[in-house]
């Protein structure tokens, strides 16, 4: 049974009632959608108090208030006073003096539930408010502190004696041992449980008080005693309040003091944000914890306003935000209180950062007080919902020693493990084995969601597994220029109408954020699992997650399921050692390692995993480029071991929902590595990788050639790496350069809060000075699809992650590098070494530019999987292996029976074939595969269709088929080309390696896709060439041979079913587990044969292949 808090309104005076009617709305729709999952109930009882109190029954504080109160789990003042009390007792008789004041009783009350501890938090609640501030927002942004104040003792509260017959008046300030320690410990508390531990600044006036030397000496004792690792630092009243204006920063984390000091100091502090109406406060009576809630009164920390009182247009903002105080720390009720402060700041925050840019008129703004209000109720449901669902989950307690018999893993195996649904002890997983996972987020672009989009509706828009773990920006076809146009129209349509359909909490605007960039900044968390429908999801790895791409109907099952299926891959280490020259970043970094190790080769098919002393020399942005850029080593995931740099870029996060969930984990001493290479960073230079390959590698003093174009963006290009080129080019003007006048030049940064960063430090005029156009977030030259399109012809130095045929645009010539070598480049548009330019850089500016990212948070915790293991488990398809029958090749002796079998001519392709070459971007999403299959191979191969139609409708290819972009639209496309009439699709694929995404793709659209290494067979299996599959015996037959090959029962299964969203109407949500399982039908039953709705989906048994 669910509980329930009573919580006593006081709406009070002046514009009370109008906030406290917001905030009771806000709170109502929070119960309200957590009551579906078992959540608290609130019942609110509403009284009088302050000026109409009095007028009601001559008291500020009435005794039936007073009782209610003392009865209540918490209280929510709106505001007391007015310019009307205190009133005479007698109008007609002024001897009889004045009544009481509405504040007597806000003090009555303080001291009747011995209110000692007032906290009031001094933030900017949405981070675009900083413009508001009567300070310069260089001195105020990133400032954030916690004013508490001692609220019952000190001269407020001391012996006092009014103006006597001398003309005299004295008041006494009091403290005692135990009145100082309680709220030094309450400030300890509070400054723990953030991570990294906040300091605490004491303030006081020892030099002149013994108060003062009391105060000092007793929080000394307590937080050195009590809380060592909490840092402690003590100023006079008079210096910190000077340091308030001067550098607010300076005080970041607790501001503690007593009870004068601050009155005064949260006073000053409340200016800071511009408008009284935002900030909340809170006072507690107990230090709070989730086994004992504290009783607390919460108020915003402006007055009753009453030249305002009755216009509905007072901010009710410091209301709603006190009352998410209310639930953090009396109704323990954390995560509601989070997000409620997340959808103020979704509300409050302009376009800059993603936000709905309303506010009220002390904001600049035109919303009226209850326009805010039902605001913030829109924007707070979808994260309720969310909620709801992660509740359904149990939490997981940190496992922090290896459970015995546990093989060794690496941490991508760890990740993968934690993550398994229907593991026994031990609970580990080794290479080759097919598991089920959950999935923490899932992530796409617009483009990949219109083919997703699809594939949900076939599967009758079923509703996602989780509202607040989808990441959709729309990225890949946008821009400024084109908008008007139909294709981007569409796009951005169908994506929208979707995020309104299913209550996204994370939709990101056209034009916001690349994809990957804001969500490796500020959602990706060190051991979640993502899947993304994007090739690039690899990003995420810069802070420690899983990230894997996979096709667009692969990634809607977890989205809607909250599972997929994964193959444990092996895992490579790349181990960095030593330190990097100074602007040396992760571009320069991961193209020494296409250098020395190639693509497609030691990483092909496996997860990289970045680990070494030399990580402690990469900021995450240095990292966000080698782990962005694993696809194109080959790999399916890149992963940095996260570490103390993690967890202090975590931990500049607003939000604790989106800095709690990590899980830091570490390679065992015993984990096997298909392969380990180090690379020694020391040695790295600035490099070129030259046209057509990202692993064609040379010095950039190698690299001579004239260029037409310079482009430095795309999303393997950070924050600190644009910073860094601005900076090459301010050197450049320091030394005399000047743009040549021919050439094409454009930035694009990831996002607007990046864009934003550069325009605050100049650098965006530096790139104008330059000759740069300012792109506006987008993927741009890096795809080409866009208003950004390079010519025929035409040679490009980029900043972006490949270099393939096509890849900027039909006919163009790529080559890639740093945006530092980029930036050097543009001034002659000829390829130059930047070092000179680096060497003229100030350090120490460039990391103050960079907000000092080597800043080290506490210890991490390292912790080990903890999966949810099950007693008993049948055995799953191949035991778990799927490497058990070996590739054999005979001469066929006998004739053979083709009747049955699959048989078709080949067409032959090389190594390396990617997705651009199967299905150029331009004509994706496509209506249909049909649409999309007289698209295919249209410039690679212009003939491979009219070739198809004449019976050539076998592929064979070598290694690495479908590397490259993500996107499913390249086995629909194989499987859309015209064969006939009424018939389409080339009946197979036989390649000796497939990419990983591309071959889970080919079994989700039910499209045969073979592995074979056997030599011979290629020696054969030339252009024309008859082949014929065996698909139930595992054998390919050519020019009187037979070879053997190896199919996963799971995959056959995918292919025989009709791909996924066939098993899915079949199986529902159980469908990976049915794909798993030795007897899917097993997985029906122990569901109560309610998994799904049966379809046409049949019987894995006795379905054919329809060719």
């Amino acid at each position: 049974m669910s509980k329930t808090y009573k919580v006593v309104v006081l709406p009070g005076d002046g514009v009370g009632p109008e906030v406290t009617a917001e905030a009771v709305k806000v709170l109502n729709a929070v119960v309200s959608v957590r009551a579906r999952a078992g959540g608290p109930k609130i019942e609110f009882e509403e009284h009088k108090f302050g000026g109409c109190a009095i007028d009601a029954t001559g008291s500020p504080f009435p005794d039936e208030t007073r009782a209610a109160c003392e009865s209540a789990d918490a209280i929510l003042l709106g505001a007391v006073g007015g310019p009307q009390w205190p009133r005479a007792v007698d109008p007609q008789d002024a001897s009889k003096g004045m009544g009481p004041r509405p504040e007597q009783g806000l003090l009555d009350l303080r001291k009747k539930l011995d209110l000692f501890a007032n906290i009031r938090p001094m933030t900017f609640p949405a981070s675009t408010l900083t413009s508001c501030s009567p300070l310069k927002e260089d001195l105020v942004r990133d400032a954030e502190f916690v004013v508490i104040r001692e609220l019952v003792g000190g001269i407020y509260f001391g012996k006092r004696g009014e103006e006597d017959s001398e003309g005299r008046a004295y008041d006494t300030m009091e403290y005692s041992v135990g009145e100082i320690e309680r709220i030094a410990r309450l400030a300890g508390v509070l400054a723990s449980k953030a991570r990294p531990p906040m300091a605490i600044h004491s303030i006081d006036k020892a030099n002149v008080l013994a108060t003062s030397r009391l105060w000092r000496r007793v929080v000394t004792d307590v937080i050195s005693r009590e809380f060592p690792k909490v840092k402690l630092n003590h100023h006079l009243v008079d210096s910190a309040s000077m340091l308030m204006v001067k550098n607010p920063r300076a005080l970041n984390g607790i501001v503690l003091t007593e009870n004068m000091f601050g009155d005064i100091l949260s006073d000053e502090a409340s200016v800071i944000p511009g408008s009284l109406g935002l900030l909340p406060s809170a006072s507690l009576n107990s230090v709070p914890s989730s086994a004992k809630p504290s009783r607390g009164l919460y108020e915003p920390i402006h007055g009753s306003a009453p030249d305002i009182a009755g216009q509905g247009i007072a901010n009710p903002v410091g209301t709603i935000l006190s009352a998410a105080m209310m639930l953090r720390y009396s109704l323990n009720m954390e995560r509601e209180a989070n997000i409620i402060e997340l959808a103020v700041r979704r509300v409050l925050d302009s376009d800059e950062l993603n936000g709905w840019g309303i506010r009220t008129k002390d904001l600049g703004g035109s919303a009226s007080t209850t326009e805010i209000g039902d605001a913030v109720v829109r924007a707070v449901t979808p994260y309720a919902e969310g909620l709801n669902v992660e509740d359904r989950t149990a939490p997981v307690p940190l496992l922090l020693e290896r459970p015995a018999a546990r093989r060794g893993m690496t941490f991508c195996e760890k990740i993968i493990a934690h993550h398994a649904i229907g593991l026994t002890a031990p609970g580990d997983v080794k290479p080759g084995d097919m598991v089920c996972v959950s999935v923490d987020w899932t992530i796409a672009s617009e483009l990949t969601w219109k083919g997703m989009d699809k594939t949900y509706n076939a599967m009758g828009r079923p509703g996602v597994n989780r509202n607040d773990r989808f990441w959709l920006a729309v990225d890949h076809t946008v821009d400024p220029r084109i908008m008007s146009q139909a294709k981007p129209q569409e796009l951005i349509s169908t994506s929208e109408k979707f995020a309104e359909e299913a209550h996204l909490v994370d939709y990101q605007r056209p034009n916001y954020s690349i994809l990957h960039t804001e969500f490796y900044r500020e959602r990706a968390q060190p051991g979640q699992l993502v899947i993304g429908a994007d090739s690039h999801t690899c990003s995420g790895g810069a802070v420690g997650a899983l990230s894997i791409g996979m096709g667009a109907a692969d990634v809607v099952m977890p989205l809607v399921t909250g599972e997929t299926w994964l193959q444990v891959p092996e895992t490579v280490e790349i181990r960095f050692v030593n330190a990097p020259p100074f602007g040396i970043g992760g571009k320069d970094i991961i193209l020494d390692v296409l250098r020395q190790l190639k693509r497609n080769t030691v990483a092909f098919e496996r997860a990289v995993e970045y680990t070494g002393p030399g990580l402690k020399y990469m900021s995450c942005d240095a990292r966000f480029a080698c782990a962005n850029m694993a696809t194109e080593f080959g790999g399916i995931a890149g992963v940095f071991e996260a570490d103390e740099i993690t967890a202090a870029y975590i931990a500049k996060r607003k939000s604790p929902e989106y800095k709690k969930h990590s899980l830091y984990f570490k390679a065992d001493e015993d984990a096997q590595y298909a392969e380990s290479h180090v690379i020694d960073l020391s040695q790295v230079d600035s490099l070129v990788a030259l046209y057509p390959s990202p692993d064609n590698v040379v010095h950039v003093d190698e690299a001579k050639m004239d260029l037409d174009g310079c482009f430095i963006g795309a999303c393997t290009t950070a924050e600190e790496d644009l910073i860094l080129a601005g900076l090459v080019l301010e050197a450049g003007f320091k030394k005399g350069l000047v743009p040549v006048k021919n050439g094409n030049r454009r930035v694009t940064p990831g996002s607007v809060p990046i864009l934003a960063k550069l325009r605050r430090l100049g650098l965006v005029d530096v790139y104008e000075r330059a000759g740069f156009q300012i792109g506006a977030p987008g993927c741009s030259y890096c795809l080409g699809i866009a208003a950004d399109v390079a010519g025929d012809g035409e040679v490009w130095l980029s900043s972006q992650n490949r270099n393939f045929k096509n890849r900027m645009g039909p006919g163009s010539i790529a080559n890639l590098a740093s945006a530092a070598t980029v930036a050097a480049s543009s001034f002659n548009m000829r390829v130059t070494n930047p070092r000179e330019l680096l060497d003229m850089i100030d350090r120490e500016r460039f990391n103050r530019m960079l907000d000092i990212w080597m800043d080290k948070a506490e210890e991490i915790v390292i912790s080990e999987p903890n999966p949810v293991l099950e007693e008993t488990r049948g055995e799953t398809i191949a035991a778990r292996d799927t490497s058990a029958v070996a590739e054999s090749s005979d001469d066929a002796a006998q004739p053979v029976d083709k009747t049955n079998m699959i048989t078709g001519k080949v067409q032959r392709f090389g190594d390396n074939v990617d997705t651009d070459a199967i299905i150029p971007a331009q004509f994706m999403p496509g209506v249909s595969d049909e649409d999309l299959g007289t698209h295919a191979f249209q410039y690679y191969r212009p003939e491979f269709r009219e070739k198809v139609a004449q019976g050539f409708d076998i592929i064979v290819a070598g290694i690495g088929f479908g590397s490259g972009s993500s996107r499913e639209e390249a086995p629909r496309a194989l499987n859309g080309v015209k064969r006939g009439p009424n018939e389409f699709g080339v009946k197979a694929v036989i390649a000796k390696s497939y990419a990983f995404i591309y071959q889970r793709n080919q079994a989700n659209q039910s499209l045969l896709g073979l592995v074979l290494k056997d030599e011979k067979f290629y020696d054969l299996a030339q252009e024309g060439a008859e082949v014929s599959i065996d698909l139930p015996g595992r054998k390919i037959y050519c020019a009187g041979h037979s070879f053997t090959f190896n199919l996963s029962t799971m995959e056959e299964r995918l292919i025989l079913g009709g791909g996924v969203i066939e098993m899915y109407s079949k199986y529902s949500n159980m469908l990976f587990r049915a794909a798993i399982a030795a007897d899917p039908e097993s997985v029906l039953k122990s569901a109560g044969g309610a998994c799904g709705k049966q379809t046409s989906c049949g019987d894995s048994d006795t379905q054919q292949l329809a060719w």
